[in-house]
């Protein structure tokens, strides 16, 4: 199941615990038993610190970690995929390596008295899960109060649907929705105490220059900033971005290919090299220009000599019924998360650009009949997209289909679109809709900077807006093309302009 070279990173890995490590198993004759059988017998062969036990525990198949004085982390399924990272680390901690965090938030866990009891369904293909998964743990790691079962929605289709369950990570807490979507250690300790840590932005330096976004044009905009030498920031909601939803990626210079989650860690360390300060977790909600630019958040306020906003782009909705009721309970934007949910099932992908046709082709592999509903006459997509999707006979295309509506009682169950050449309504029924008609800038909380009517900022050939300070870059901006490659070179251009600005002040 494990290759050698896996084996052997592993092997090393394990020889950092610090006491043994108990796996407690609960099997049946299923295949899927078999399997997770196999999976243990030959982690048990990598180090004489993990041990075995039966144990009945709540899902079959699955197992939970315990030691001398760490329990409460279980695996319902398989971690392989995107979860093994989130296995490993977790057998590295209850064995006794202290996990990575700063001591305000250990302290935050360990201060929680009552009894929590988590459980994640998540996907082995979703590039979200892991950090939940990984939190949670952590918390169950820190706090014996605090227990957290990771549960493989693929493995276990009744238990998920039986709760109406269509969209990965879903968390819930002592059997009732906690969370659905990707949610940071931060962000579950809020929502748990209601009560946020003051992050005292009224004592921070006047900053040089302060970007806010932290996707690949806020983040090399700010290494262009602190390698300028001047004192630099980024503010974000989520460092990241939306290129952290994004799994393979094979046009950036000099990467063959990577994937977004693990791109964005290399720039985060890339900025780390120059210790940029990065405020995550924050929602800026307006700019005030002035002498200093006042940046208004959530949290308080913050002040800089030059503003450099790169917000990026987020989902763009159709405007339909049932697209906002029905989200997370059939309709979705991420195939690699939320594919695994829809096997055998029937599905619709709105858009015949190349994200459709790739969420198309996704699915074709997965669910029984993949509708794609198309505005135009034709599809838009890349031809060799196209001629991949043709090879699917469980496809089916329809070009002139304007979506009128998505229905159903508690879950999504049909999709409606009016044929535009002959004007008929047609209804078909589905289990899931992935919505894929391109983004919307993240600039709806921007009042007097200039915007075009797409709602992207308008910014000169140095980034600047008409607001004297105050840079755009990347996808939030009226540049031509969205491309990491091309908000990374347009947070460069809005560093350097702003740079030039403050040295003529």
């Amino acid at each position: 199941m494990l290759d050698s070279n896996l084996k052997n990173q592993v092997k090393d890995y394990l020889q950092l615990l610090e006491k043994e490590v108990v796996i407690s198993i609960s099997l049946d004759d299923s295949e899927e038993s078999k399997s997770l059988k196999e999976f243990i017998d030959e982690l048990l062969k990598l180090s004489d610190k993990l041990k075995l036990e039966n144990k009945k525990l709540k899902f079959t198949p699955s197992f939970s970690l315990s030691s001398e004085d760490v329990e409460g982390i279980t695996f319902a399924g398989i971690p392989l995929g995107h979860e093994f990272e989130s296995f490993i680390l977790a057998v590295l901690q209850v064995g006794g390596r202290a996990p990575k965090l700063d001591e305000e938030t250990k302290n935050r866990i360990k201060s929680i008295e009552e009894d929590l009891n988590f459980e994640t369904i998540i996907s082995l293909s979703c590039h979200n899960c892991p950090e939940v998964v990984q939190g949670l743990n952590i918390m169950s790691v820190l706090n014996p109060k605090i227990k957290h079962s990771m549960i493989d929605g693929a493995v276990f289709r009744e238990y998920v649907d039986e709760l109406g369950i269509l969209a990965v990570p879903t968390t819930y807490l002592n059997g009732e929705v906690f969370n659905s979507g990707k949610i940071s250690i931060d962000e579950i300790l809020d929502k748990i105490s209601d009560e946020k840590v003051d992050l005292e932005l009224e004592k921070k330096p006047l900053y040089d220059m302060l970007v806010v976004g932290g996707g690949p044009a806020g983040a090399t905009a700010a290494i262009y900033g602190a390698r300028k030498g001047i004192k630099t920031a980024i503010v974000a909601k989520e460092f990241g971005g939306q290129v952290k939803e994004t799994l393979g990626i094979e046009n950036i210079t000099g990467l063959v290919y990577t994937e977004g989650p693990k791109f964005m860690e290399e720039v985060k360390k890339h900025l780390d090299k120059y210790n940029v300060e990065v405020m995550d977790k924050i929602l800026v909600t307006d700019i005030v220009e002035g002498s200093p630019i006042k940046l208004i958040t959530d949290r308080g306020e913050l002040s800089a000599k030059t503003i450099i906003i790169a917000t990026g782009a987020k989902w763009r909705l159709i405007g339909v019924p049932g697209e906002i009721e029905f989200r997370n309970k059939g309709v979705a934007y991420c195939t690699h998360c939320d594919g695994p949910l829809f096997k055998n099932k029937k599905v619709t992908v709105i858009g015949g650009g190349n994200s459709g046709i790739e969420a198309a082709v996704d699915m074709a592999s997965i669910a029984s009949e993949v509708l794609v509903l198309e505005f135009l006459p034709e599809l838009k997509a890349d031809l060799v997209l196209q001629e991949k999707l043709k090879e699917f006979k469980n496809v089916k295309v329809v070009t002139n289909a304007e979506t009128q509506g998505l229905y159903g009682e508690k879950v999504l169950e049909k999709i409606s679109y009016k044929d535009r050449i002959s004007g008929e309504i047609v209804e078909e029924k589905t289990d899931g809709c992935f919505i894929q008609v391109g983004l919307v800038p993240m600039t709806e909380w921007i009042n007097k900077i200039e915007k075009n009517p797409r709602g992207e900022i308008i910014v000169d050939n140095a980034g600047a807006t008409n607001i004297e300070g105050i840079y755009g870059a990347g996808d939030c901006t009226n540049s031509a093309f969205k491309q990491i490659v091309i908000a990374e070179g347009s947070g460069a251009t809005a560093a350097l302009g702003a740079y030039n600005y403050l040295m003529t002040k």
